[in-house]
């Protein structure tokens, strides 16, 4: 009788490496999370919803979440052209500002606040720039940022924006950059020779390719955002209700050994961040399918 036919895959070492994926993965994310819906479980639904639905709770996660999409937004569209210019222009000190992009990786977070803050304070170079010139505009309103700007950066929220956009400009840059690097250059040529302008080519040709990377890197440089805390701590001020970011609510029940309510606050970060993510695929599978028909 003959054997049946064992189809192998061509990859050699497919259990081991994907269980060791699995075991990584589980061992980083999943066990993590697992242990926060646990202390969550114990805790109990009508405490979590108790702990969280307070003025200060709920302002921490507004602002946090608020400034975190804003400074994502900025980066999407920063970052692709950041990314484009880098790979498409030749000009004096491009391999600097390339390598310049790496900065936010390599530097420790806390550090990072700490030189932002000494920029933006208000006698620190850029704060006292906007102190003596921005400030005497009067009473300019910054929509999203709750505020009329004063000419004070540092400990506002404006500045929290400033060390979002720091720290979330690399994830959209880095992954639109490999995209753009594999365009042709042929493929704007032949758009140009059927007579489409550059805005049409840009909207139709170029940015549908883009866009699956740039949805990617917008995903990441939200998720880096909602939970960043060394960077943002020292610039922000710490305001309860006007600059008191949630992270740093965590951080302070952590610190009084409230660990329900830590969970809590945690829980209902875990969600929004997920419903946001999740919205995000959504919108990046939908694209990719568009790109398909197209």
């Amino acid at each position: 009788m003959a054997r049946p036919l064992i189809h192998r895959s061509p990859m050699p070492g497919l259990g081991l490496s994907a269980g060791i994926t699995l075991t990584m993965l589980s061992l980083v994310v999943l066990l993590p999370i697992g242990a926060l819906l646990l202390q969550g479980a114990n805790f109990g639904l009508s405490n979590i919803w108790a702990t969280v639905n307070r003025p200060r709770v709920w302002a921490a996660l507004y602002l946090s979440f608020r400034l975190s999409l804003f400074a994502a937004i900025f980066n999407l569209v920063f970052g692709v052209l950041l990314a484009w210019v880098l790979v498409r222009y030749r000009f004096p000190g491009r391999r600097i500002l390339d390598a310049a992009v790496d900065l936010p990786f390599a530097l420790p977070t806390a550090v990072a606040g700490i030189a932002l803050t000494a920029l933006y304070a208000p006698n620190g170079v850029l704060g006292g720039f906007a102190r003596d010139w921005l400030a005497p505009l009067g009473n300019l309103v910054f929509g999203p940022f709750g505020a009329q700007f004063t000419g004070k950066i540092a400990y506002t929220q404006l500045g929290i924006f400033i060390a979002l956009v720091f720290v979330g400009l690399p994830f959209v840059t880095r992954t639109v950059q490999p995209v753009v690097e594999e365009i042709e250059r042929e493929v704007e040529e032949a758009s140009a020779t059927l007579g489409a302008s550059r805005a049409y080519t840009i909207r139709r040709v170029i940015l549908p390719m883009l866009s699956p990377a740039a949805l990617t890197g917008f995903a990441l440089a939200l998720a880096r955002a909602v939970g960043e805390y060394g960077s943002v701590i020292f610039i922000a001020g710490n305001i309860p209700m006007l600059t008191e970011i949630a992270p740093l609510l965590i951080v302070i029940q952590l610190e009084e050994f409230n660990y329900d309510a830590a969970a809590a606050i945690g829980i209902a970060m875990l969600a929004i961040s997920f419903a946001m993510l999740l919205a995000i695929n959504l919108i990046q599978i939908w694209s990719r399918r568009r790109i398909g028909h197209v």
